[in-house]
């Protein structure tokens, strides 16, 4: 893969464990953050984790950031909002892939969050029309991705209406050590994967793990 991938949350939890697993496989990244200075310091701490003839990870902010060709969403779901008015102007034309899950908490536990478009994804694809919305990497835990000596060995569940723009991030999750990027159909599916995050909540919190999703009796060719 060649040019440049934008991390949009890039600081948190989700986005520093791809960050540097893309780097280390080749990929250009830039961290995006609200402020420019903290995206450049992130960047420069996780470059430390870098070989040397691995690409620098670099920061800035999120609207600048979002120029990449590919932008990788790995926000929590309540500031969504405000990232997409910070990045729709510099997005429109990008492959756009949505990490966030709408997710909430009770006392019986974590649980969906309903959204009207159907999912984060079509709520995405709704925001910013121009650009082409993929769902992926919505199953994989923080610590698994922030594991990065070790392999991800999970299915990354990639949906999105563009076979092009899926293509895309199915190459990208297969970047991942242990990953394999599997297509699982069109954007509006994206609601079922963003559901399953509770489910694994639930099943790792109660076998202390960090499973994820891995498709039995499936070969791709």
């Amino acid at each position: 893969m060649t040019g440049q991938l934008a991390i949009i949350g890039g600081t948190g939890a989700m986005g520093r464990g791809l960050a540097v697993r893309l780097a280390r496989s080749g990929v250009e990244v830039v961290i995006g953050s609200r402020d420019a200075a903290r995206g450049a310091a992130k960047a420069e701490e996780l470059s430390a984790d870098l070989a040397p003839d691995a690409p620098v990870i670099t920061g800035t902010d999120n609207a600048s950031a979002a120029r990449a060709p590919i932008v990788v969403l790995a926000v929590p779901f309540e500031s969504l909002e405000d990232n997409l008015d910070a990045i729709a102007a510099s997005a429109g034309g990008a492959v756009v892939v949505s990490m966030v899950n709408p997710l909430g908490f009770d006392a019986t536990g974590p649980h969906p969050i309903s959204v009207p478009a159907g999912s984060v994804a079509e709520h995405i694809a709704a925001r910013i029309p121009t650009a082409r919305v993929v769902s992926a990497f919505n199953t994989v835990a923080s610590p698994v991705l922030n594991a990065v000596d070790e392999p991800v060995d999970e299915d990354i569940l990639v949906a999105g209406d563009d076979a092009e723009a899926v293509e895309t991030v199915i190459a990208l999750a297969n970047r991942l050590e242990g990953a394999r990027g599997v297509a699982v159909g069109a954007l509006r599916l994206s609601s079922v994967l963003e559901s399953l995050t509770p489910v694994l909540i639930g099943v790792n919190k109660r076998y202390r793990t960090h499973a994820g999703v891995r498709f039995s009796r499936l070969e791709i060719r």
